[in-house]
């Protein structure tokens, strides 16, 4: 037999969110098929089940039965690990939820409402522009829902009932908001996410209710790819299978490097050493930062997760252990690593020792770094020979969380670094990366697309001021037109275009313009419309699948039918997309 339950503590809380782990997990592919546009990175449910996942791991890492600790963690895991729009938003969600229950070892009904709309709260100021029919619109309808269900009921699981069913109401209801919806017939990706981690919640709470033992616990997992997806997506400006030309690591020669090992390991915070010590986030960073570069110090009320470059690893874990127990410690010898890819190259050129003596001199914050997002390696080597310091790989098909981008960040030492997103989908986890760097400027350039990101570093000026450079690179984003060429993974309606299932479409600028079974013809299309209002050089970025005569086919359609138009061909190496297209 149920009975009431009238209060929830930390574990309650732990066992709700393993269960709503679990019921995301496991209708992932659900969530990825209700992507608007058919085609095959549709990566909402993929997105919002590694951002919970690393909120869960958190949670297992610091179990409590105090509902404000759990919910802290909680919090901690997600803003680290959130990747894509309905990631950080879902971010932000529990966020606000931990910052109203912060103090309190449990919860009632009462509480518990409130606590969900101070997440919707936070989550709607974090959107800088809100659209409704949403993710926003869900949660906003489900929370307030469960503030009026607090005045009626003191059981949270009737109240967590009543909320899962308001927020499938609003959730059916997402297609007369969003008219893009409508049209192709599904609802909003995020907010079904999210009604499945609900109803987890929903679940767990009558579990705990009818005393039936304990909650099978959740085992968050995460789809394998060729790179493994469960180790981070940060990697450095290019890989090792590259020769110096390309490596910024041959520019710098092994026994000059001046912090030796990549340091990285969490502080609990002991309240018995705290009582003798103290503990200030603010002298903290400050006494690390004498130890070595790269600091990156993320901070709550019991736990201090560091990551720095020291000479003397032991120096800086012993200052620490002032504070509390050191755990998850990760030494790795740079010199070592550096050694083996500087071994593994060819000489450098007569032109590269000058680059080499030219940065070898330099130990001090340069001016201006970039991160950029890349979809594919011959991208990356591109982005690379622009200058870009660290260069993500992600973008469409794996969007880099949170902590991918502080990590980038950190590592390049310049007084203002650029963030290039280069994908719609990654800009509000660069712009909350922004809040967790100390020590430098961080800008974010909303570039939305591959094409974009490179038209704002080339309009880049190292002369300039940054605001004025952020200028300049906002300018010349709005100068490029972009397109995509994939295939389509579902049979749907959009506008006048009546999309098959295998077609190859062509999306100008976040619309799908052009769709046909032949892949050249829709090329065609989407190059007329690219052109329409005129350019002097298109940009083709070639796929992994793409084919070379394909290619040849293409470019000689835009040299007959386009005079005065430039063609220049790049091997881009990015899946899912057989073209990437810039006309400007």
């Amino acid at each position: 037999m149920s009975k009431r339950l009238n209060v929830i503590n930390g574990m309650d809380f732990i066992r709700m969110v393993e269960e709503g782990a679990r019921q995301l997990r496991e209708n992932e592919d659900n969530v990825n098929a209700l992507n608007v546009f058919p085609v095959p990175d549709g990566d909402t449910g993929t997105n919002m089940n590694l951002t919970l996942t690393s909120g869960v791991e958190e949670l297992r890492r610091r179990p409590t039965n105090h509902i404000g600790k759990a919910a802290d963690a909680l919090a901690k895991g997600l803003l680290m690990g959130a990747r894509g729009n309905s990631g950080v938003i879902l971010s932000q969600l529990f966020r606000g939820f931990s910052k109203s229950v912060s103090d309190l070892e449990s919860i009632d009904a009462d509480r518990f409402a409130a606590a969900l709309q101070n997440g919707v709260d936070m989550a709607y100021k974090a959107v800088v522009k809100p659209v409704e029919g949403t993710i926003l619109t869900v949660s906003k309808e489900a929370a307030k829902q469960a503030v009026g269900s607090a005045k009626r009921t003191s059981d949270v699981t009737e109240l967590m009932k009543e909320v899962w069913k308001k927020g499938n109401e609003a959730l059916s209801r997402t297609p007369e908001m969003l008219p893009v919806l409508k049209q192709v017939g599904v609802v909003d990706a995020g907010g079904q996410g999210l009604m499945f981690i609900y109803e987890g919640f929903v679940q767990a709470l009558q579990q705990l209710a009818s005393q039936e033992g304990e909650i099978p616990a959740a085992q968050p997992q995460v789809k394998p790819t060729d790179g493994g997806v469960t180790d981070s997506l940060y990697h450095p400006a290019v890989s090792a299978a590259h020769t110096t030309s390309s490596r910024p690591q041959s520019q710098l020669a092994t026994e000059d490097i001046e912090f030796g090992y990549c340091t990285e390991f969490i502080v609990t915070l002991n309240d018995g050493k705290l009582s003798v010590n103290g503990f200030d986030e603010k002298q903290f960073r400050e006494q690390l930062s004498t130890f070595g570069d790269s600091l990156l110090v993320v901070a709550d009320d019991d736990l201090v997760k560091v990551h720095i470059h020291a000479e003397y690893p032991g120096s800086v874990m012993n200052y620490a252990m002032k504070f509390g127990d050191l755990s998850r410690i990760k030494i790795e010898n740079m010199r070592d690593q550096h050694s083996h890819i500087i071994h593994a190259d060819t000489a450098p050129s007569a032109a590269e020792e000058v680059t080499l003596a030219r940065n070898e001199s330099s130990r001090t914050l340069k001016r201006y770094g970039f991160v950029a997002v890349s979809a594919g390696q011959g991208i990356s080597n591109i982005f690379s020979s622009l200058g870009v310091d660290q260069v993500l790989l992600g973008g469409q098909t794996m969007n880099p969380s949170t902590e991918d981008i502080v990590k980038a960040v950190s590592e390049v030492h310049a007084q203002t670094v650029f963030v290039l997103p280069n994908n719609s989908n990654i800009i509000l986890a660069a712009q909350q990366a922004v809040e967790l760097v100390e020590g430098k400027q961080i800008v974010v350039i909303p570039t939305k697309t591959i094409p974009q990101g490179i038209a704002a570093v080339i309009a880049y000026r190292d002369t300039m001021a940054p605001d004025e450079n952020t200028d300049v690179m906002q300018q010349a984003i709005q100068h490029v037109q972009s397109g995509l060429v994939t295939y389509a993974v579902r049979d749907t309606q959009i506008d006048d275009l009546n999309i098959k299932q295998g077609d190859y479409i062509g999306i100008h600028n976040n619309k799908i313009v052009a769709s046909d079974s032949d892949l050249l013809t829709s090329c065609q299309k989407l190059m007329d419309s690219l052109l329409a209002d005129g350019a002097e050089i298109v940009t083709l970025y070639t796929g992994e699948e793409a084919e070379q005569e394909q290619t040849g086919h293409l470019v000689e359609y835009v040299e007959q039918h386009y005079n005065d138009v430039e063609v220049e061909v790049h091997v881009g190496g990015q899946p899912i997309y057989y073209y990437i297209i810039s006309a400007e």
